[in-house]
């Protein structure tokens, strides 16, 4: 991806986030939503929107609709406030990411607080002569 393309993402990150939170008002946006990444197509005509909401199924799935619904009106916004050629169609897409990192965290904490008991490692062979590659001098 070019340098460009990059700092078009951020700012429709940016801009996406700064709309959603301010100018939307739509009943089904009223928990944590979080633009966590945009990615634009080549001719930057369409970009995929990656959206993370904190909540269950049907909180994802409805903020994900509300989304959606203002995607025309999120356009004509971004095409006023953004000096750009082509304001690109915008796609939404649910970015289950953020609770992933958090499910593994949950199990590293687990294992730090309870450790699993470790085999004994005194019995096994230990090396201690020079190092060597097989192949390299």
């Amino acid at each position: 991806m070019t340098r460009r393309a990059d700092r078009i993402n951020g700012l429709l990150r940016q801009e996406i986030s700064h709309l959603l939170s301010r100018e939307i008002k739509d009943p089904r946006l009223n928990g944590i939503i979080s633009i966590t990444e945009v990615q634009t197509s080549s001719d930057l005509r369409n970009a995929r929107v990656f959206v993370s909401v904190l909540g269950d199924k049907d909180t994802k799935d409805a903020a994900l609709d509300g989304i959606q619904s203002a995607a025309s009106f999120l356009r004509r916004s971004l095409r006023d406030r953004l000096k750009l050629r082509y304001v690109p169609f915008l796609k939404f897409a649910l970015d289950e990411s953020i609770e992933d990192a958090d499910a593994v965290l949950r199990v590293i904490d687990q294992l730090r607080d309870d450790p699993a008991p470790l085999p004994n490692t005194e019995s096994l062979p230990t090396y201690s002569g020079p190092l060597s590659f097989p192949g390299r001098r």
